[in-house]
């Protein structure tokens, strides 16, 4: 014969184990990982600014597993005309995030960190 939990007695089912609570149903979306995002550079051939930027760029793309593409102003007439003032300009999945000098922090964090910056 089995002997009831303390506090119940005979016969009373034994309590329920709580079941997990679900997500609340206002949990953030999910974002994309580094892998799944996109470093768009764009320049143009001749351009020492872009070159810098094309290091930075592959660094943290490297780092992160973002993919890179690149893009040129000469060869893409809407390109030039939104662009040819700012060259290089660095665009994460195809936002505008900076131009003429690419910061290495900023750029990661823009990544991989939890409020990223979409400017």
């Amino acid at each position: 014969m089995t002997t009831p939990p303390a506090g119940s007695s005979p016969g009373t089912p034994a309590p329920a184990a709580e079941a997990p609570s679900a997500a609340p149903a206002s949990a953030a979306p999910a974002r994309p990982t580094a892998a799944a995002r996109t470093v768009t550079l764009i320049g143009k051939p001749g351009c020492h600014l872009c070159d810098d930027a094309r290091t930075v760029v592959a660094k943290v793309a490297a780092e992160t597993g973002a993919a890179v593409e690149e893009r040129d102003i000469t060869r893409e007439q809407d390109l030039y005309d939104r662009y040819w003032e700012q060259i290089p300009v660095v665009l994460v999945d195809g936002e505008q995030h900076t131009f003429w000098r690419v910061d290495e922090r900023r750029l990661r964090a823009a990544l991989t960190g939890p409020n990223r910056d979409r400017r």
